[in-house]
């Protein structure tokens, strides 16, 4: 467990919640904070490290993927598995007034409303995975399971 002066509210949620999990914290001050850096900065295999991206469907409903952070979202795929004719990316202006999160630091875990979220079903293979500690600089890994039950996700194929 992290110091609590440390902890980052993803990190109180999943305390909570009593979701075992480990925390890593990373050095950003060189701006690198895409997702393949943060993996080689935590000496993690890039399968095992995921992003958390969003979006809005033609609905205008939202919608949250998580897939692998050398990979794409197939939009296409991610229609699909929430059905939806498409999904668009939100804009990053967005994404705090959405989520409660900035770009690069927005986790699946704690948005301002638990939006469905689909997991790239990558993860089944995976005793663990890694996603954004709610934070730029902080980073979680939790069995996905785990994950997908506390968020009442699902997994789909997604990535690309």
């Amino acid at each position: 467990m992290a110091k609590d002066n440390n902890k980052t509210n993803v990190m109180r949620i999943l305390d909570q919640a009593k979701i075992p999990y480990k925390f890593y914290f990373y050095d950003h001050e060189d701006g690198k904070i895409d997702g393949v850096s943060v993996a080689q900065k935590l000496e993690q295999k890039v399968e095992q490290v995921f992003k958390t991206l969003v979006t809005r469907g033609a609905g205008h409903a939202f919608y949250v993927f998580v897939v692998p952070v050398a990979k794409e979202l197939n939009l296409k795929a991610a229609a699909k598995s929430v059905g939806e004719k498409s999904v668009e990316m939100i804009h990053v202006s967005e994404i705090n007034k959405i989520t409660g999160y900035i770009r690069g630091g927005c986790s699946p875990i704690g948005m301002k409303k638990q939006f469905p979220t689909v997991i790239d079903s990558s993860c089944e293979q995976l005793p663990s995975i890694i996603v954004s500690g709610g934070k730029i600089g902080a980073q979680v890994e939790v069995e996905p399971r785990a994950l997908l039950d506390f968020i009442g996700g699902k997994t789909a194929e997604i990535a690309q």
